[in-house]
């Protein structure tokens, strides 16, 4: 609104000093005209004294001079009429103008005092809000519920219901409020339990409790390395502190020990890694990647080792196919000399036929053998 007043003014300011300039430059205008008039007397008095002895010379400069004065005066007038009128016409414009700058910067105040309210309103209704919040959330528990359920959804949203499991419980009868199942059986532990009492009071108490809050914040950090690092039953060299608010969690990145340590570096040292929402997500997505990549590795193995396997049944199957073409081989080369033999018989048996064997003294004829049927057949051939 004081910038608002500002720019009027100055605007206004610019107005009259050119309203000023321009008056000025009239003036100089009817100066320069009465220095001709100043600088034509002194020429008729110079020309009257020199020319006194020529008195029609005279009279005829001095009735050009006349004429030059006649002519020059309405002039004059008409530049110091217009000078006015334009004087006039800027004065009328300037008032307008200044008139409406001033009707809008009034609009414009009232509109941001109408904005102001409604700011007004709007921050008395988040007040109230945060009251009602800050009395639905008053105690630690249900501050613990509200991380857990964050925790949870979040998990949902990230992966598979089989890769994590809520409230999962340790020998020592300690429950981790999450734990995420990785590869050969290893789990990583998450607590949603954070201090948040001692971070509501650094904006009232100050250095004070911000001491008291990075106290509270490193005893966190220990129980939590001591109850859910537990390489003996499965788990990682580290675990997850989730800080369940955005700006708790940039407190904590900003707020260093007694000994200038910052938190979250003690908190590494300890194997603890503080997150929030949106860090873990982030996290979790990366471990849905490396979860999906084992998996993907793991498929590939089997398909290896069924592959691994198939070959090895290709290879008997070789083995047994190699020693079936060799019987076949075998058997075909012995029915082939068979063949051969055969044949070498049943001529033998036709030229001893064909030579003639005396008769007997036999009532019955002598048999006579058959040629196989083949023999018959290469012979009819």
């Amino acid at each position: 609104m004081n910038a608002l007043l500002i720019g009027a003014v100055f605007l206004v300011a610019i107005l009259v000093i050119w309203l000023a300039l321009q008056t000025f430059q009239s003036r100089e205008k009817s100066g320069a005209l009465e220095s001709q008039m100043n600088e034509l007397r002194r020429d008729l008095q110079t020309i009257a004294t020199s020319q006194a002895s020529s008195t029609g010379q005279l009279e005829t400069i001095a009735r050009s001079v006349a004429q030059r004065l006649d002519s020059v005066a309405p002039a004059l007038q008409d530049a110091i009429k217009n000078s006015a009128q334009i004087t006039g016409q800027m004065t009328s414009d300037a008032q307008t103008k200044m008139a409406d700058e001033l009707k809008n910067t009034r609009d414009q105040i009232s509109q941001i005092q109408r904005q102001l309210g409604e700011v007004q309103q709007a921050g008395k209704q988040m007040s109230q809000t945060a009251q009602t919040l800050e009395g639905i959330l008053g105690g630690a528990k249900s501050r613990g519920s509200l991380g857990e359920l964050t925790l949870e959804r979040l998990l949902e949203d990230s992966l598979p219901a089989a890769q994590y499991e809520m409230q999962y419980r340790f020998k020592s009868g300690e429950a981790a409020d999450a734990v995420i199942k990785l590869r050969d059986k290893k789990l990583m532990a998450i607590d949603s339990k954070f201090p948040l009492d001692a971070y509501r009071r650094i904006s009232t108490e100050g250095d004070e409790a911000r001491r008291a809050f990075a106290t509270a914040v490193k005893g966190h950090a220990d129980a939590i390395a001591n109850k859910y690092i537990v390489p003996e039953e499965g788990t990682l060299d580290l675990a997850l502190m989730f800080v369940p608010s955005e700006i708790v969690y940039y407190e904590l990145l900003h707020t260093a020990d007694n000994k200038g340590q910052p938190l979250d570096a003690y908190c590494r040292d300890k194997k603890v890694i503080a997150v929030s929402p949106n860090t873990l997500y982030a996290h979790l997505c990366v471990i849905s990647m490396g979860l999906r990549g084992m998996q993907m590795e793991e498929n590939a193995k089997r398909l290896l080792e069924s592959l691994s396997g198939m070959e090895k049944q290709m290879e008997k199957f070789a083995e047994k196919f190699g020693i079936l073409g060799t019987h076949l081989k075998n058997a075909q080369q012995s029915y082939s000399e068979s063949d051969k033999l055969f044949e070498k018989a049943q001529n033998t048996l036709e030229n001893m036929l064909g030579a003639g064997v005396p008769e007997l003294p036999f009532e019955n004829p002598p048999v006579t053998l058959a040629p196989p049927r083949e023999a018959s057949a290469k012979k009819s051939a």
